[in-house]
């Protein structure tokens, strides 16, 4: 993650899910005022490296932090869906039982009101003993299948309520799992203030070199860069173009802010594909390749557990939201050791 954060970059930087994206911006002012004063010492100034390199992997962490937020909130969506699902479908079971009670009231009564007389007293009292005989059959007849299609139908209640209680546990279960990574949010927060206030730390020349990197440069040059795998990997990457200079949003997917795998779901969103929501999951959205052969609108997943994603713009350079404080930008592809590439 260190040399995500390079001096030498490239480049300029639906709905929201606002009532899930916290914004991780760290601005430089607000947080140097909320902590005061500097302790002397806080940060020699013979050491910029050692303070960036901190910088970095507090950002590391705040990003993996995201992707394992973005992972339970996705998988709460599903348990959602799911738990709706088995809901609807005890409600339409209840209904149909209670059809079928009702149905069995009403054979039951007629049974009981026949049933007061002997069968074969009934029988001969009958004006018409076909005709008896042949509404006694159908009520027995209907009787069993009846009893059948109840029993059937209260097997499948039990069934559904099982299923929903299991639901219920796994969304009781995801719940706790978001609020363990909130948790985590806010630590990293404070280590990412912590860090700040050490940058402040440093002489100015140091610090404001610190910025224009966050900042990122020019646009790079993506003459000759080649063309897209597809049309729908094409309008992708002019998706993600568009976003340039958007900020990194905590568990962002657009169109005003975005983290990393918020910004690939909704750049292939805008092409009418749709991808999962982690970069874990995106690696394998589509067919891998290697890195030579990568092509403009390509998925470059970084670091073995996938925990940063971007997306090919070709000349060496991908798209991607890198950090809190930093906004959509491009950066050389080799920023960070490349895990995968994948065509979708």
């Amino acid at each position: 993650m260190g040399s995500h954060r390079r001096t030498a970059h490239s480049g300029s930087a639906g709905s929201d899910r606002s009532t899930r994206a916290i914004v991780l911006t760290v601005a430089v002012a607000g947080t140097a005022a909320a902590l005061g004063a500097v302790p002397a010492g806080a940060a020699p100034q013979d050491r910029p490296a050692d303070t960036k390199a901190e910088v970095d992997r507090l950002y590391e962490q705040a990003e993996k932090a995201t992707e394992a937020f973005n992972k339970a909130d996705e998988r709460a969506d599903r348990l959602r869906e799911e738990l709706a699902t088995s809901q609807d479908e005890v409600a339409r079971g209840q209904e149909r039982i209670n059809r079928m009670r009702q149905a069995l009231g009403m054979v039951a009564g007629a049974q009981y009101r026949s049933g007061g007389v002997d069968p074969s007293l009934a029988l001969m009292l009958s004006s018409d003993p076909d005709a008896y005989l042949d509404r006694a059959s159908t009520l027995n007849r209907l009787s069993a299948r009846q009893a059948g299609e109840l029993s059937e139908l209260q097997d499948a209640q039990r069934e559904l309520a099982q299923e929903r209680a299991e639901a219920q546990r796994k969304l009781t279960e995801l719940d706790a799992s978001r609020k363990a990574v909130a948790r985590h949010k806010r630590s990293v927060e404070a280590k990412l203030a912590k860090a700040r206030r050490l940058l402040n730390s440093l002489p100015s020349a140091d610090r404001a070199a610190y910025d224009r990197a966050s900042r990122g440069g020019d646009r790079p040059d993506l003459s000759g860069a080649g063309a897209a795998s597809s049309d729908r990997a094409a309008a992708a990457l002019a998706a993600a173009q568009s976003a340039l200079g958007k900020p990194y949003v905590w568990g962002a997917n657009g169109p005003s802010g975005f983290d990393c795998s918020g910004l690939m779901q909704w750049s292939y969103g805008q092409a009418g594909v749709g991808l999962p929501r982690t970069s874990q999951a995106q690696r394998y959205a589509g067919r891998q390749v290697s890195l030579s052969q990568a092509q403009p609108g390509d998925l470059v997943a970084y670091g073995s557990d996938a925990h940063h994603i971007g997306i090919y713009a070709g000349n060496g350079q991908v798209i991607h939201a890198p950090y809190p404080g930093a906004p959509v930008r491009y950066d050389p592809v080799g920023m960070m050791p490349v895990s995968s590439v994948t065509r979708v």
